[in-house]
């Protein structure tokens, strides 16, 4: 059994916020299961590594003994999260948030043990508030108050409109604090607010308050921007293993103890060991990508998915002679009428030849390969699917990889 002080390093390794620290380390110190929370609005089908970063977290307490409550959002997804926004968000209709509330669960069952989660979707106490109720809940808050969150601040003072049901964000995730009785709620750091808002809510209702625990966003694998896939820099959960393999080695060396300690199953204690291991040069940053790679690829499929990705990777990489910092080019992978895209003009676009023209005329020699295969002569049209995530190479040494 873990001592509360070896728990709290634990929990620690990755976050960005524990607030306050010393109530948690109390908490801990009672020996009984604490209650974490996590909200989660269902507003897109898919998640990636980034969004399982709280996840991860929830996991490393339900290997302690704590129980986990998910809170699937459908009732505050009405609403829309204007966390970090710039504008209201469009609202989603009950049927769309239904439908990626189950793809979500899915995914999310990858990672979380289910004998120590407690599934809740806030519709269930949200939609039954009648206006006293409403009203006495609101009550415990103010205009000015709310207008501190940055977001709401930035908007008003520019002039960008609110609208008023935003208002109610902060309100109902505090709510859903005070129903579920959390000891610990966990978001990312633009969430900071909603989850110092439950804390307040729950003191003024005479409970004691949550502790709040914000995580840091997972950069994605251009190493800049976060994880998303409109930015297509994106690891999804159901990713093929040696998809999910090969853009793990792409990401910057840089990233890999951030990537070990919010999206991989490694120990605390060893991630503190590969930290040190690369800082004194006693270990090599390929042999360490490479784990970090195999480790992540086993937390959603098993070892041997791991280890044949891996296979994979070096014969594609290796065998066939392509480096593995090959440049990523943001594609628009758009299909045409006869769904195809055309590479020709994608290979100009990505700057592997001066024009389309020229593209063609590679291909027609046998200069250009998709994942190590040399196309046919003719070949100016492929499937969407089959150059997603693909290596493309001109001639001997130009390379991108498509994202």
């Amino acid at each position: 059994m873990l001592s509360p002080e070896e728990q709290l390093h634990i929990i620690a390794s990755g976050a960005a916020q524990i607030v306050p620290e010393a109530a948690l380390l109390e908490k801990l110190k009672r020996g009984v299961p604490l209650n974490i929370k996590l909200g989660v609005d269902p507003t897109a089908p898919d998640i990636h590594l980034g969004h399982a970063v709280p996840l991860r977290k929830l996991r490393q307490f339900q290997d302690m003994g704590h129980q986990v409550t998910l809170i699937i959002g459908d009732g505050t997804a009405l609403i829309g999260d204007p966390s970090g926004r710039n504008s209201t968000r469009p609202q989603l209709s009950r049927e769309q948030i239904q439908e990626n509330a189950q793809t979500y669960v899915d995914q999310a069952f990858k990672i979380l043990d289910p004998e120590k989660t407690t599934l809740r979707y806030n519709s269930e106490w949200i939609l039954d508030l009648d206006m006293e109720q409403l009203l006495k809940l609101l009550a415990n808050f103010t205009v000015a108050r709310i207008l501190e969150r940055d977001d709401f601040h930035n908007r008003y003072t520019s002039g960008q409109s609110i609208s008023l049901h935003e208002f109610l964000y902060p309100v109902m995730q505090a709510y859903d604090s005070v129903v579920i009785k959390a000891d610990v709620e966990l978001g990312g750091t633009d969430q900071l607010f909603n989850l110092l808002a439950g804390r307040e809510l729950m003191e003024k209702m005479g409970m004691e308050p949550q502790v709040c625990l914000t995580l840091p966003l997972l950069e994605g694998t251009d190493g800049v921007k976060k994880m998303s896939k409109s930015y297509g820099n994106y690891v999804g959960l159901t990713d093929t293993p040696s998809d999910m393999f090969g853009k793990i080695m792409s990401i910057p060396d840089e990233l890999m103890v951030k990537y070990y300690r919010l999206a991989s199953n490694e120990s605390v204690e060893e991630i503190d060991r590969i930290e040190e291991g690369l800082a004194n040069d006693s270990l090599h940053p390929n042999k360490v990508k490479r784990a970090l790679a195999r480790n992540i690829v086993a937390a959603y499929y098993d070892d041997a998915a791991a280890q044949e990705a891996e296979a994979a990777f070096d014969a594609l990489f290796k065998n066939h002679e392509i480096p593995e910092d090959v440049p990523e080019f943001a594609a628009d992978l758009t299909p045409n009428d006869e769904g195809l895209v055309y590479l020709a003009k994608l290979m100009a676009d990505a700057g592997l030849a001066n024009s389309a023209g020229e593209a063609r005329r590679l291909i027609d020699g046998g200069g250009v390969k998709v994942n190590g295969e040399p196309l046919a002569p003719k070949t100016y049209n492929l499937a969407p699917q089959a150059l997603q995530g693909a290596v493309i190479q001109a001639g001997k040494r130009r390379f991108c990889r498509l994202v």
